[in-house]
């Protein structure tokens, strides 16, 4: 995994992932694939180091012309090549509801899969599914008492994430063609448009943060441990 960079300001030292724990990761999306496209490469780094990861879906996807049984099947080959697992939360493509009876549908969803750590998008975004499901993540955190560890991670930034400020960094170079085919496996999705469009984000957090492909991520403070990095510089002010 990459070395991160926390940002300025925090004092002190940020608690690891104890060494030897596997831990179980979920990643929520607001449809089959945006977890993959947000941080394919993590995911796929993370099943490498043996935790078990989730693909927490807020909905099937599912819009006309496109059934929901394509986008089912696409997502569970897409999990497939990322040695994941997928979950859906049981909302509509389009249509996400937050209030009080979905963040508590949400949270049960969430404790009944008991994560360490969950990435979620992050809260300012274009898509209403995406706030959506970035929304019902952090209510579940700050529920749970704030047990797990919570990050955020981009889309498309530009088009759908915006004001992305990220504090931690992931070397995805050497698993980039991983993350290609599970975001190529959403076929009908049109690939070869969001895929072009998300490797330039990753080429640009590559830059900021010294490799050739980086995916980048927020870490949410009062956070119990980081499973990404330990605490140094923010390397565009070193």
């Amino acid at each position: 995994m990459a070395s991160g960079a926390i940002a300025l300001g925090a004092i002190s030292p940020i608690a690891a992932l104890p060494k030897g724990h596997k831990a179980k990761i979920i990643v929520a999306g607001g449809h089959p694939g945006d977890p993959e496209y947000g941080c394919g490469g993590a995911i796929a780094s993370l099943v490498e180091q043996g935790h078990e990861v989730v693909l927490l879906y807020l909905n099937d996807g599912g819009w006309p012309p496109t059934p929901a049984a394509t986008r089912l099947a696409e997502a569970k080959r897409a999990c497939e090549l990322l040695g994941a697992r997928p979950v859906y939360a049981g909302q509509t493509n389009g249509a996400a509801i937050v209030d009080n009876l979905h963040y508590e549908d949400f949270a049960r969803r969430l404790n009944a899969e008991a994560p360490d750590v969950v990435f979620t998008h992050w809260i300012i975004d274009n898509h209403r599914d995406h706030r959506a499901i970035a929304m019902l993540s952090y209510d579940a955190w700050q529920k749970s008492g704030r047990k797990f560890a919570l990050y955020y991670y981009e889309v498309s930034d530009g088009e759908d994430t915006m004001q992305f400020s990220p504090n931690r960094y992931v070397d995805i170079t050497r698993l980039e063609s991983r993350k290609r085919a599970a975001c190529y496996a959403h076929a009908s999705q049109t690939p070869d448009r969001y895929y072009a469009l998300q490797d330039q984000v990753v080429r640009f957090r590559g830059l900021a943060s010294g490799y050739t492909r980086a995916e980048a991520f927020i870490w949410q403070e009062q956070s119990p441990f980081d499973i990404l990095s330990s605490p140094t510089v923010d390397p565009k002010s070193a």
